[in-house]
This record gives C-alpha cells, sequence and structure tokens, in this order.
C-alpha cells in the first residue's frame, strides 16, 4: 500500500510558455493498495461512478507497472483529499499522472528514479513544464531533448506570495491551445526570450522590482485572457493594490497574482472584495512555493484515517 500527496503546480508564469513551472502548497492525497478482482476507485470517500479504465491515476499506475512487467490483478485507489481543483490551469492532470507513477513506484520497491517517473510523466502530458515541479518541487525550468527531460531549478524569493484567484468555470487545455495562432513575428519571439531571460534571473537574484515587467508575454496569454472574463480588469485591479506581477496559471481560469509576503493578506482582502462584485464566483486564496514535490506518506495512524 502507498499513500502519496502531490503538489497543484502553476505553469508558464507569463512568459515561460511549456518551460517554466512551480509547485504550490495546494495537495491532492491519494491511497493506493492492491486487491484481488476489479479496481475500485474512490474520490473522498464516494466510489467513482467513472470507468477506472479512463481515471488517469489508473492508467499511469498500469504504464509504469506494465514497463517493470510488475504483475498484479486490481487496485482500491482512493483520493483522500483532492485539494487541486480541475481544469483550473492548476496541474490537476500532472498531479493524477505523478501520483500514478509514483504510487507504482512505491508498490514495486523503488526501481524508479525521480528521472524516469519524469520522463513517463512527461511521454503521458505531453510537456514537462507541470510535471517536473510535480516531482521536484519548487520553480523548475524544464525541457525535452530526445524523449528525455532536461531541468534546472529556479531559486523563489522566500518573501514571495501568489495570491491564487480560482473561479467556478473550467478552461480546458485543448480549448486554450486551439485559440493560440500558428506563428509569431520577431518582434513577439524576442520580448518573450527577454522576459523569461529576466525572470529566471530576477527570482535567482531577488530583484523584486523588476518582476512587473518580466511577467510580461505576448505567445499565449493574450489569447487565453479571452477565455476568461474580466480577466485583464482583474489584473489592473491587482496592478493598483500594489502587486508585483500578475499572470494566467497554466491554460487558465486560475489567476495568479504576486505579492511581496508583508502586502498579501492586504492584497488577498483587497481582490476578495473586488472580484465579489464580478460574475465567476471567484475564490482567493494565498500560496506559497511547495519545495518538497510528490511525496510518500508513512504516518500509520494517517493512513488508516485516509482509508477508513
Amino acid at each position: 500500500m502507498a499513500k502519496i500527496r502531490v503538489p497543484a503546480t502553476t505553469a508558464n508564469m507569463g512568459p515561460g510558455f511549456d518551460v517554466l513551472g512551480m509547485a504550490l502548497n495546494l495537495y491532492n492525497d491519494i491511497v493506493v493498495r492492491e486487491r484481488e478482482g476489479e479496481t475500485r476507485v474512490y474520490n473522498e470517500g464516494v466510489l467513482s461512478e467513472e470507468d477506472y479504465r479512463e481515471n488517469m491515476i489508473y492508467t499511469s499506475i498500469i504504464k509504469a507497472l506494465d514497463k517493470f512487467n510488475y504483475k498484479y490483478d486490481g487496485f482500491e485507489i482512493r483520493v483522500t483529499r483532492c485539494g487541486i481543483p480541475i481544469s483550473r490551469g492548476l496541474g490537476s492532470s500532472s498531479a493524477c499522472i505523478v501520483g500514478g507513477i509514483y504510487a507504482a513506484n512505491a508498490l514495486m520497491g523503488y526501481v524508479m528514479s525521480d528521472n524516469d517517473i519524469i520522463d513517463m510523466a512527461t511521454e503521458i502530458e505531453g510537456h514537462p513544464d507541470n510535471v517536473v515541479p510535480a516531482v521536484k518541487g519548487g520553480m523548475v525550468a524544464s525541457l525535452t531533448v530526445d524523449g528525455k527531460v532536461t531541468y534546472s531549478r529556479v531559486n523563489v524569493p522566500k518573501k514571495l506570495r501568489f495570491i491564487t484567484m480560482i473561479p467556478s468555470f473550467k478552461v480546458s487545455t485543448a480549448m486554450a491551445r486551439e485559440v493560440m495562432p500558428s506563428s509569431y513575428s520577431k518582434a513577439d519571439v524576442i520580448f518573450n526570450i527577454s522576459r523569461v531571460a529576466m525572470l529566471i534571473n530576477a527570482m535567482n537574484n531577488e530583484k523584486l522590482d523588476k518582476l512587473r515587467v518580466c511577467f510580461g508575454d505576448r505567445i499565449h496569454e493574450p489569447y487565453r485572457k479571452t477565455l476568461i472574463e474580466n480577466a485583464d480588469l482583474i489584473f489592473e485591479k491587482a496592478r493598483g493594490f500594489g502587486a508585483l506581477g500578475e499572470f494566467v496559471s497554466g491554460s487558465g481560469s486560475t489567476l495568479m497574482t504576486v505579492s511581496d509576503k508583508a502586502d498579501a493578506n492586504r492584497i488577498k482582502k483587497q481582490m476578495e472584495e473586488f472580484m465579489s462584485t464580478i460574475e465567476g464566483n471567484w475564490m482567493v486564496k494565498i500560496l506559497e512555493p511547495d519545495f518538497e514535490g510528490v511525496r510518500e506518506l508513512h504516518d500509520f495512524e494517517e493512513f488508516q484515517k485516509a482509508i477508513g
């Protein structure tokens, strides 16, 4: 039996399309144990009506087990905590994939390295920007070369907070990619290269005064914001309240505002007051980077509480 905790992730972070991602302290917990007979999947204690063969945790478990010729019959999969909202740009699919592979690795006796897990999860997900921080924690730049993922940690200043604005409506990744153009001007490409280079350097050197310009993007946000009503107005309000920067989290619909720790509670309260005046039933949270990434939990009492 394995109990796994996987953090949410925010990808792109403005100019770092399909490259930058960061783990956040919002979590899914899953418990996986082998059983005889048909697999059962429970979501927070309730038996799912979904065909388990379509469940991303299950399919990721099976992909890992089959790769290493591990013999199995069925499974009981319990999502005991579902803190990552689905289709909101906070890495819910990556959390399922990484959690499933990590659970399979525990069942097999830890035959996979972190790099093995990252490569397999990226193969399933299609890009590494959410996968790598979900595994390694923190903020990471990553890319794929010949099917292998290469990544490098970006230092995040400890005083940064991420005011996360999550609406009741979803934006699918497929739809968010559909609205993007198939080609870009040289000026737009240079714009993004300069911003992503400056963003990484500003983070590493704690140059918080540079973040405002660093989060600028011309590759995906101008198009994806059309799917998120009032996005420009929300960003304008955040700037007025003293935020250090704003960006669309992943493919949306979640929007992210960056602030100094000292200002976070004030900006959160001001954003909540404003968000209550517009449509979308927005929930506002202050999140911090998760620097640990996916992990297995070993507390026996917590195990028993999770599985009933």
